[in-house]
C-alpha cells in the first residue's frame, strides 16, 4: 500500500480489530435478548413485539454485514491488498480509509455501485 505508511496501516488494523470486538460482543447479546417475557399477550402487545423482533432483526443484520466487512478488510491487510478498490483496482483515498477503514471501494465505484442498486 503506497500512500499509507505502516504505522497508519497499524492504527486501521487496531481500530478494525476494536470495532470487530465490539460487534461480537453487541451480537452476541443480541442473539441471547429476549424481546418478550412469554407471558400470554392481546393483540397490541404482540404487534408491539413484534415490532420490536423486526427491529433487533434489522439491527442484527447492519451489524452482521459490517463485522462481514471488517474481516474482509483484516484479511485484505493480511494479505497485502488492503487500501485497494475491488472494482478498478487504484488505490482507495486515504482520508475515505481513515474516515471508514473498511472501506472496499473507492468513492467514485462506490458512487456507481449506489447509483445501480
Amino acid at each position: 500500500m503506497d500512500d499509507f505508511e505502516k504505522g497508519n496501516l497499524q492504527e486501521i488494523k487496531k481500530e478494525l480489530i476494536d470495532r470487530k470486538i465490539e460487534l461480537e460482543t453487541q451480537l452476541t447479546r443480541l442473539s441471547k435478548e429476549k424481546v418478550t417475557n412469554d407471558i400470554v399477550q392481546d393483540p397490541g402487545d404482540m404487534a408491539a413485539t413484534s415490532t420490536m423482533e423486526s427491529l433487533k432483526i434489522s439491527l442484527q443484520d447492519a451489524e452482521k454485514k459490517e463485522y462481514d466487512r471488517i474481516l474482509q478488510a483484516l484479511a485484505k491487510i493480511d494479505d497485502g491488498t488492503y487500501g485497494l478498490c475491488i472494482d478498478c483496482g487504484r488505490q482507495i483515498g486515504e482520508k475515505r480509509l481513515k474516515s471508514n477503514p473498511n472501506s472496499a471501494r473507492c468513492l467514485m465505484c462506490q458512487e456507481l455501485f449506489e447509483e445501480r442498486n
